[in-house]
């Protein structure tokens, strides 16, 4: 979770008690300490990261909490989706991965398969929802301000702005970031990582719990292959170290390339539900 960031208030709460750089005490989240290296490990303690001045069992209540009324939120919205026959996609990724650039082409390529809505998140302008409106499909910003991701109850108020008929293909692109995104369930049918060749192949293990929990991974930007020292297949064999289950589809949302498959494995998904309501 996002405890590092404070988007939770986790941090806030430290820093208004006076204690942000509080000394360690005997409740202080436990680091790893490499004495060869040098290295640090902060998130080698239960919780999995550190707040300085608080404990790692008040951390995860904080989570608990914070992720429980998430979680409500994103069960009211699973509901409403799946009353509606919607198929919601949740892209995730770093800036500048292609996710805007890959829903303009996507749009454009599936108009006549299915009727496509999207629902953008950044921290400030409305400069994608803007590139998404100017194809012809429905739109909705989320800014976040100082927030680093999309969570539910955001995406709630969003899909009341929304006319999706049944049937309807949604996506929801999130803030760009590897570490908080992958904590919210914001009550889509899939996560879908995308990953850009420009970006290095050892990101799925860098940043582990992202792509361990998508279920589909877009290796874009595919046509600038010739001109990069990335190897593909040390990338998808991380990427299926972390989550063996995980989907993987070459893509480049510039030239088309490899999107076919993609969007049949979004038919294959997307049409049982549709064909159920």
């Amino acid at each position: 979770m996002c405890t590092v960031c404070g988007c939770d208030g986790a941090t806030i709460e430290v820093a208004i008690a006076g204690r942000a750089h509080a000394h360690p005490t005997h409740d202080a989240p436990p680091h790893h300490h490499d004495a060869e290296t040098g290295d640090i490990d902060f998130g080698a303690g239960v919780a999995g990261v550190q707040v300085p001045g608080m404990s790692q069992d008040r951390i995860i209540r904080l989570e608990r909490d914070l992720l429980s009324s998430n979680n409500t939120y994103a069960a009211i919205n699973r509901m409403r989706l799946h009353a509606a026959g919607v198929f919601a996609l949740n892209l995730v990724a770093s800036p500048g991965s292609g996710k805007t650039t890959l829903l303009v082409r996507a749009i454009a390529d599936l108009r006549s398969r299915f009727r496509i809505s999207v629902i953008e998140g950044d921290q400030q302008t409305s400069n994608d929802a803007d590139r998404i409106r100017a194809t012809g499909a429905p739109a909705i910003q989320i800014n976040t301000g100082k927030g680093c991701h999309l969570d539910a109850h955001m995406v709630g108020h969003a899909l009341d702005k929304l006319s999706l008929p049944t049937g309807a293909l949604l996506f929801i692109e999130n803030v760009g970031n590897l570490v908080c995104p992958a904590a919210f369930d914001l009550g889509e049918a899939h996560k879908v990582v995308v990953l850009s060749v420009t970006e290095g192949e050892d990101k799925p293990i860098k940043y582990p719990d992202m792509f361990a929990n998508a279920d589909v991974m877009l290796l874009n930007k595919a046509d600038l292959l010739p001109y990069l020292d990335f190897d593909v297949t040390a990338c998808l064999k991380f990427a299926r170290r972390v989550n063996p289950r995980i989907e993987i589809f070459v893509v480049s949302a510039r030239t088309g390339e490899g999107l076919a498959p993609f969007y049949d494995w979004i038919e294959t998904h997307a049409r049982p539900r549709a064909a159920a309501e």
